[in-house]
């Protein structure tokens, strides 16, 4: 593992990225809550998306450099779809925990275990899958317009497919399964739901 990151510089910046992710959320929530410098605070947590900018330079850079396009520039372009997506996702969630652990802030409310409220929840998840993909085919593009050489365009745009294809799948065995036609535990209250309503009505 150490041999392939250090062969491929672009592995190492996804790993570093995603190191320094954790890093300056700690880092900003500790500022915040427990030192209460807010101000500093938000410099911190602002300063996340410049990871993204790094991850996006270090790849076009290395395909510029010469390097053969392959699976650690499309996996750059997936982590940064997913990065820019989930992103503000993540800071939300960690901020309600660390206010309330360390700053008397309310219980974060869980995620919904059944009914409409499950579905939503899913639907929700999925639109950044959805937004995830979009910005991950727009950086393949431009990286196999711009940067790749013409042998190494076609594994690029192999993985504009592969992304699409894991949202159809999060789709189906999300969103869709939950709340369709009785076989996710959506469709069962659902469906318990309409028994109870006609048995009312009679």
């Amino acid at each position: 593992m150490v041999e392939f990151i250090v062969q491929n510089p672009v592995a190492a910046v996804i790993v570093l990225c995603e190191f320094g992710l954790w890093v300056l959320l700690g880092l900003g929530l500790a500022l915040r809550y427990l030192f209460r410098l807010r101000r500093a605070s938000a410099l911190v947590l602002w300063s996340i998306p410049l990871l993204d900018v790094v991850l996006v330079v270090a790849t076009a850079l290395d395909l510029r450099g010469g390097a053969e396009a392959g699976t650690v520039h499309g996996l750059a372009a997936v982590y940064l779809g997913l990065s820019v997506a989930f992103g503000p996702a993540i800071v939300r969630w960690a901020d309600a925990r660390f206010a309330h652990r360390f700053a008397g802030g309310p219980t974060p409310p869980r995620a919904p275990r059944r009914g409409p409220g499950r579905r939503a929840h899913l639907l929700r998840e999925w639109y950044r899958a959805v937004n995830a993909a979009a910005i991950a085919s727009a950086v393949l593009l431009g990286l196999i317009v711009f940067f790749a050489a013409p042998e190494g365009r076609e594994a690029l745009a192999w993985w504009i497919g592969r992304v699409w294809i894991v949202v159809g799948l999060w789709y189906v065995f999300g969103p869709l399964w939950e709340g369709g036609g009785g076989t996710g535990r959506g469709g069962a209250d659902a469906a318990a739901g309409g028994g109870a309503g006609l048995r009312a009505r009679a």
